[in-house]
Order: structure tokens, then sequence, then C-alpha cells
């Protein structure tokens, strides 16, 4: 595990925009956060796409394909300021290049009022950009060139987009930090190489019955949408065969 203490809540953060400076008049088209409690994805997102009240710039376009005409009905970023303030507050953003999107909220939370404060009056940050470039040093460290040096698929990216982003680097942020929390060891991270408690322990006869949970039509419909992406991409979905 690294040797770097983080809270027991983190969210996983990333944004799209119109264009790549905020100082330039650029705003936030996309946001999409995850949550990671004690480094298990809690199923807790947020996600809004926001109406810019600008044009978004055509190489923009070109990397998120997020489009005028599709944001026309979405909320302005005053309209999701307090619903997105109550999901980061008191916890860590896991950022991939935070200077880039921390930059840009706080763009827009100096465009609502003086007493909306920035980024850092909420939350810490952390930087997986600055921490992989430490670990990796000399190497691409791009969050495409991560996935590649930790194994994880990222086929289905044809495009950036917050959300997908966001759940992506939840993965390589795990990865990358020390491995993700061992199901078997009631929440306590395991070091790489160290060896893991295999013992059997034998359930009681009379115990209840395991609770089922099922999935929520939400759910599978998501389910589904990531299957169809994952096929879109070329690379072939078993669990459609």
């Amino acid at each position: 595990m690294d040797k770097r203490t983080f809270t027991n809540r983190l969210v996983v953060l990333d944004t799209e925009t119109t264009g790549l400076n905020p100082q330039e008049g650029h705003r936030i088209i996309e946001i999409g956060c995850v949550e990671l409690v004690n480094r298990r994805l809690t199923g807790k997102r947020f996600h809004t796409y926001i109406n810019p009240e600008r044009i978004i710039d055509d190489g923009a376009i070109e990397v998120h394909g997020i489009t005028n005409q599709f944001l026309e009905d979405k909320p302005c970023f005053a309209d999701v300021v307090k619903d997105f303030i109550a999901f980061i507050q008191g916890a860590e953003l896991v950022i991939h290049n935070a200077p880039f999107d921390v930059g840009f909220i706080n763009y827009e939370f100096s465009r609502l009022n003086s007493q909306t404060g920035t980024v850092t009056d909420y939350s810490k940050v952390f930087d997986t950009l600055t921490y992989a470039r430490k670990k990796h040093p000399g190497q691409r460290n791009s969050l495409d060139a991560l996935c590649k040096r930790y194994g994880i698929d990222n086929s289905h990216r044809d495009l950036h987009g917050a959300l997908l982003d966001a759940e992506i680097l939840a993965d390589v942020f795990l990865l990358m930090t020390g491995g993700q929390s061992s199901l078997l060891d009631e929440g306590q991270g395991r070091q790489e190489g160290a060896a893991v408690n295999r013992e059997i322990k034998h359930l009681s006869a009379d115990r209840p019955a395991l609770k089922i949970i099922r999935c929520t039509e939400e759910e599978l419909n998501a389910h589904q949408q990531r299957l169809e992406a994952i096929e879109k991409a070329g690379g072939g979905c078993i669990w459609t065969q």
C-alpha cells in the first residue's frame, strides 16, 4: 500500500470543457464523479451535463464529441452547483491533471458570487498525474498509458467522457497506489507481494439465508449500454455472445 494516508472517502472526478483555458472564457460542459469509501467503489455517482452558455471549440468537440445542440436544454452550472458541492464536500478529490479541472471549477465558482470560495474550501485534492510522474519517471503517464501499464481495459473509450474517465481513473488509482482492498480481509489493504490468509472458515448450518439483492432497471440499462459500447469499440464483448 502506498505510504500516503488518504481519507476514508474519496471522489474520483473528471470534467469536459468547451476549450482549454478558463481565462479565455471557456466553461465546463460535463462533470463526472464516482465515490470510493475505504478503497471500494460505493456505486454513488454525481454526473451532469451543463449548458456552458457559449460555443464549444471544434477541437474540443473532436475530443469529447459533445455538441452545442446536445447541451441546449441542459442546466447551467448555477443550477447544479449546490448538488455538486454537497457531493464533494469533506472528500478527497482524485483527479488526473488536477490543475486543469480545479482551475475550471474555481472559475465557475468565481462567476457565481464571492461566497462560493474555491475547491479547496470543500475538499482536499490528489493529482494522479503528479503521482504517476514520480512513480514512473521518464514514461508516458496519460490516462491511456496508465491503463496499458496496469492492464486496465479501456477499449470502449473512443471519446473522452467525464463519467467514463472518472470510472477508469478510479481503477488506475487503486492499482497505482497499492491495489484494491481485498474483499476477504474486511477492507484492509493488501500490500504488494504480501501473503493472503486463505484459512477456510466453516459456516454454521443454522445460519440465516443469504439476502438476494437484485439490480434495478436503471442499473440493468446502464450495464447494457456499457456492453454495447464495448461491442461498438470493435474488440468483441463475450457477455453478449
